[in-house]
């Protein structure tokens, strides 16, 4: 005679995201009771406004991390894309259209992908040393012979969407720029690419493990080289809305926000590791990373000091996640050793 044994209640288990939640909501918490001022629209609004190119450069990273690598030239073809697309838009005396200038910078940003991913493929070189190397180079030949000055203005095309505002209000001062909508848009198609395509879940299994994703039939060669161009045209985007919202174009601009950008990325629980991340946790990484950033300022901390903060969260999420799969390994072995 069988006895039925009652089911056990599920217990939630809290993931990074809720976590990634609960840390934004208590660091609010703090900072309205040290500041009455930081909650407000305005300044809701001006975090909003800092993290957008942030979100999209974090969108380039995060599919890079995910598949295993790691990438620190994405800044430089941010503004090699951006810029030169403005230059050439500048120096032509010619206005291609709103359309136009994506196209040509999302193909410029493409192309520098495409050598990322094509050295990486071919040779199986480490991701960091490949793109650090290239990082020099595009940033070189961008200040060797695109152009190395300051632009003021920008094509009429695009011109007034750095001031065209989604929400304004008058009292308190505070608007949120209508270019939240194609960043929303964005993050929504990769969340989509990652969760509903065969590429997306071949990036978590080349993350996962190359050679058993290779075996399972994943093309992991092809799948690294669209991989490294998706994110460079996912980069040039970032760029262009950089210089867009800065009613400018700088060459020396976003090459050397790495690490708030893959702090973000790890922070919302990508691993380091690969195989593991979601659009989620990164948005709400960088919203962490821009709160940090936003609250030291109000409290009058120094850059280098804010620096120091986002480094220090750095290495406390990637040390957590060694922690972590060092203690899932463990178990594994010891359910292993049981069944034989």
């Amino acid at each position: 005679m069988s006895v039925l044994t009652p089911a056990r209640p599920k217990t939630f288990r809290p993931t990074s995201e809720w976590v990634l939640v609960g840390i934004i909501a208590l660091l609010v918490l703090v900072m309205s009771l040290v500041n009455p001022e930081f909650f407000s629209v305005h300044t809701l609004f001006s975090i909003l406004r800092s993290s957008l190119v942030p979100t999209v450069l974090a969108l380039a990273v995060l599919l890079i991390i995910i598949s295993g690598g790691i990438d620190v030239s994405f800044p430089a073809i941010a503004i090699f894309a951006a810029y030169t697309t403005i230059s050439l838009a500048q120096r032509g005396s010619f206005d291609p259209g709103v359309i136009g200038i994506l196209v040509i910078a999302i193909g410029i940003g493409a192309l520098l992908g495409l050598v990322n991913g094509a050295v990486i493929a071919r040779f199986r070189l480490p991701t960091l040393i490949v793109t650090l190397a290239t990082q020099g180079i595009f940033k070189g030949a961008l200040l060797a012979y695109v152009g190395s000055s300051y632009i003021a203005g920008l094509p009429e095309s695009i011109a007034p969407y750095s001031t065209a505002n989604l929400i304004a209000i008058e009292s308190p001062r505070a608007y949120l720029p209508v270019l939240i909508v194609p960043v929303a848009v964005l993050v929504v198609g990769v969340s989509l690419l990652l969760r509903k395509t065969m590429f997306g879940r071949g990036l978590y299994a080349i993350g996962g493990d190359t050679e058993s994703a290779r075996r399972a039939g994943f093309p992991v060669m092809r799948f690294q080289v669209l991989l490294y161009v998706l994110a460079g045209a996912i980069a040039a985007v970032g760029g262009l809305l950089h210089v867009v919202l800065g009613r400018s174009a700088n060459p020396q601009d976003l090459v050397g926000t790495e690490l708030d950008v893959i702090a973000a990325v790890v922070l919302g629980g990508a691993s380091i590791f690969g195989g593991r991340g979601s659009v989620v946790g990164t948005v709400l990484g960088v919203l962490l990373v821009q709160i940090i950033n936003n609250s030291l300022i109000l409290m009058g901390v120094p850059t280098a000091w804010q620096r120091a903060s986002v480094g220090l969260l750095l290495v406390i999420g990637v040390g957590v996640q060694a922690v972590m799969a060092k203690r899932a390994s463990k178990r594994t072995f010891v359910l292993d050793t049981e069944k034989e």
